[in-house]
């Protein structure tokens, strides 16, 4: 059976001599995450803490299933590792991958794993921001922020890979918090897509999604034209000429996904409540 394998240290000489797909499925910490065919925990060798992402498989049911519902399955560990890869070619903050291994021919039998160094310490986005508008941080650490995520979004894009899941969660940021360079991390890549060129309706997806998880923390009008001039990398009245049915169709977009989430997500009536 075909199988392609990379390894660095400390699993090059840890695994040395053995199959690297059973010394994976060895792996022993904390599980995050256990689904049918996948599994995700954090373990240390070494006395450093890396996550491993595990795929057996998801059968031909479950790619089924994601094909009649418009969506692209995830197939193991490849999305993830290639997009890695692409990112830290970018320049763009990501996970450092130290073992990565896929056999299978079969989409729906294929084993693959992913070990990556964990990213410590951090604190999402998502959490970091959540206080900003009742107590907004220094303007020199928001704009360095936003100029940062602008960045590595243009980056990413221009390179070729666009996320699926862009959401403030999905930066890391690292502790202690530099106000004039901080580092962000851009993580959870397994349903990432890599190409030479980025469609431009996977671009906007992504925008999108970042545009609607920012929704509440605080930003001002002027936050997102700095954004917008970092993310185009041109002079804004040229943005705002150029752009104005993105703009238009992100602010749609947000809504809708704002509304989808408040469906999915509101507090259920309590029993014997009147609704």
């Amino acid at each position: 059976m075909k199988a392609t394998v990379y390894l660095e240290e400390p699993l090059r000489t840890l695994w040395a001599g053995q199959d690297p797909f059973a010394a994976a499925e060895a792996l022993e910490g904390q599980v995050f995450r256990a689904l049918e065919g996948r599994r995700t925990l954090r373990t240390e060798i070494a006395g450093h803490g890396y996550f491993v992402k595990l795929h057996r498989g998801v059968g031909w049911g479950e790619i089924l299933k994601n094909l009649l519902s418009g969506r692209l399955p995830v197939l193991g560990a490849g999305n993830e590792w290639r997009a890695i890869r692409r990112l830290t070619a970018l320049g763009v903050g990501t996970m450092h991958a130290v073992g990565f291994g896929e056999r299978g021919s079969k989409p729906a039998r294929r084993q693959s794993f992913l070990v990556t160094e964990e990213l410590a310490p951090t604190v999402s986005l998502e959490d970091y921001c959540q206080e900003w508008r009742a107590a907004p941080p220094a303007p020199t650490l928001k704009r360095a922020l936003i100029e940062r995520v602008a960045t590595m979004m243009r980056r990413m894009h221009r390179g070729g890979v666009n996320h699926r899941d862009c959401y403030l969660c999905h930066f890391l940021l690292r502790l202690p918090v530099d106000p004039r360079a901080p580092q962000l991390s851009l993580i959870d890549l397994h349903r990432a897509q890599v190409r030479q060129r980025t469609p431009r309706r996977w671009r906007n997806k992504d925008l999108a999604a970042l545009h609607f998880s920012a929704l509440e923390v605080g930003l001002t009008a002027r936050d997102r034209l700095r954004f917008l001039r970092t993310y185009f990398n041109r002079p804004l009245r040229e943005v705002l000429n150029r752009e104005q049915p993105l703009l238009a169709w992100l602010e749609a977009e947000s809504l809708r996904l704002e509304a989808r989430y408040r469906r999915k997500y509101a507090p259920r009536a309590a029993p014997g409540t009147a609704p």
